[in-house]
């Protein structure tokens, strides 16, 4: 088969990986010299050489298969238990469960966090991507003042001076640090528990003074947080994402 004559060509295939059916997009491109295989909410993504053989192919993703067909289910488990932003359900802030709760209201009225709700006045309450717009929209105004917080109690501890702290919505991190001394913490740590914030902050504190994964980067976020460990094994077990 007359392979595309493009820089980059796209296509649906399917494959039995590990006794079981598995849908992928095949991304041929002529600035790759290896095979590449990427799994996220939209799938698998295999992305390859522009005139790799299909022999490699194959021999890569059975190669691959248990991995593939485990994170799969890692991602379609996620996708089941993701949030559909309607009254009753619950959410996590902090480590704890609330009670989602919207309240038809023609003002504009902050969220409310009591005891055991969180209280949504929206003129859309059956809209679940307004309520969604707003629920992510005070998750990160609380996530910005916490993590500002953490950044300010930690970093005097561990004698550094970061330039500024900022959000971050990436897919893959859970945070990441400048040369220059810009600490990004991913806004979706706010549903987590403080030590695990905490463990996250420190391990990109301690990049200002080791930017890198080595031995004495490890050392410097052990002397902080004994545990880390066990919290970096926690953290795991929350999505795919990693600390950076």
């Amino acid at each position: 088969m007359r392979r595309p004559n493009t820089s980059s060509a796209y296509e649906r295939r399917n494959v039995q990986l590990a006794g079981k059916a598995v849908s992928y997009t095949l991304k041929r491109s002529n600035k790759r010299r290896t095979i590449g295989l990427r799994i996220d909410d939209r799938g698998l993504t295999v992305n390859i050489p522009l005139r790799a053989s299909e022999k490699w192919l194959s021999s890569v993703l059975h190669e691959k298969a248990e991995w593939v067909v485990a994170t799969l289910s890692k991602w379609e488990a996620k996708k089941s238990s993701a949030p559909q932003w309607v009254d009753g359900e619950p959410i996590l802030f902090q480590g704890e469960t609330y009670t989602l709760r919207l309240v038809a209201s023609l003002f504009d009225t902050p969220p409310q966090l009591n005891r055991t709700q969180l209280v949504i006045h929206t003129p859309l309450p059956h809209d679940p991507k307004a309520v969604e717009r707003i629920v992510v929209q005070w998750y990160r105004q609380q996530a910005l003042q916490l993590f500002v917080d953490c950044v300010a109690h930690f970093a005097p501890l561990m004698k550094v001076q970061p330039r500024e702290v900022k959000l971050s919505s990436a897919r893959t991190q859970w945070g990441s640090c400048t040369t220059r001394g810009t600490v990004r913490l991913n806004w979706q740590l706010i549903r987590m528990p403080l030590p695990l914030i905490d463990y996250v902050v420190i391990h990109e504190l301690a990049h200002l003074i080791e930017m890198n994964h080595s031995a004495a980067f490890w050392h410097l976020v052990e002397k902080m947080c004994p545990d880390y460990l066990q919290l970096r094994a926690k953290l795991k077990n929350w999505t795919s994402i990693s600390a950076g």
